[in-house]
């Protein structure tokens, strides 16, 4: 199929993005990769009349240490990151996570705040900025205002963006030196849609004590859900076999997971509770 008609802006500065951003309104869509607006424009599921397109903007493709974190620009592309010696070595959840992230070639082009702002329920990318404490920058005309993962993300496909207002950056805190992290998934086939997955980063001692835990589910919600009854379970514990068989139940008894054709909740549910012992296993085998 192909997309209704539209009309293609290609402004080459910020400024000008916002200021069409606040004349077109609704009508508009932000066009950075186009790997998840493209399929639904062609299949008419969206008509935009208006794509404001980020690829001539240079200033909005960075990835730059900021405070204690790094930020990456609305017109970073995934391969970007996955590339990004500085994002392995101090975000190592997100560099575990982008080999995930579609294929090789859908990264080429797709952009880490494009996948963000879409809030696909069965994105690794929203999960992980959930597990890491992101923060949104949006941008309009009027200004910008910061955000968490937990004010940003809705419902599915839903974001708290204002039709003025463009996800202009994320903010991942660094992780602590003696971090680790897990990103854990099971899918309908490689490089396919997820079913369930988990993204964790935690500090572990010597004698196996935890420390600042995060989780975040994606798949078991309608929008990426972080597991704070299992986080503060963990927290300040040893981690046991026990404690990881007690934590993976609590954490699933509470899930009310989608159905779909690719999976019913029960089996999510199940495939959530290994992920958690899987991940949790992991962490301690280090």
């Amino acid at each position: 199929m192909k997309p209704a008609p539209f009309k293609l802006c290609m402004p080459e500065e910020e400024q000008e993005i916002l200021a069409l951003l606040q004349s077109y309104g609704r009508d508009a869509r932000i066009l950075a990769g186009g790997q998840s607006l493209v399929p639904l424009m062609n299949m008419r599921i969206m008509q935009p009349q208006v794509l404001i397109s980020l690829n001539r903007c240079t200033s909005l493709s960075y990835i730059n240490a900021q405070g204690n974190g790094i930020a990456v620009g609305a017109r970073t592309r995934q391969a970007e990151i996955e590339e990004s010696e500085q994002i392995a070595s101090r975000l190592s959840l997100l560099s575990k996570a982008m080999p995930y992230v579609g294929v090789r070639s859908s990264r080429n082009f797709g952009t880490v705040c494009g996948s963000l702002a879409h809030a696909d329920p069965l994105a690794e990318l929203p999960s992980v900025a959930a597990a890491l404490d992101a923060r949104f920058q949006l941008a309009s005309v009027r200004g910008t205002r910061e955000v968490s993962a937990d004010e940003f993300y809705i419902g599915a496909l839903t974001n708290c963006l204002e039709p003025d207002e463009m996800l202009r950056q994320v903010l991942f805190p660094a992780l602590p030196p003696n971090s680790k992290s897990v990103f854990v998934e099971v899918s309908t086939r490689t490089h396919g849609f997820a079913v369930v997955g988990l993204a964790m980063c935690a500090s572990i001692d010597s004698s196996a004590i935890c420390r600042d835990v995060r989780l975040a589910a994606m798949g078991v919600s309608e929008t990426t859900l972080r597991l704070r009854s299992a986080e503060a379970m963990l927290e300040g514990n040893t981690l046991s076999a026990e404690l990881i068989d007690e934590v993976s139940r609590a954490a699933t008894e509470t899930m009310n997971p989608p159905h779909d054709i690719h999976a019913d909740g029960n089996y999510r549910k199940r495939v959530a509770c290994t992920l958690i012992k899987r991940a949790l296993s992991e962490v301690v085998q280090r």
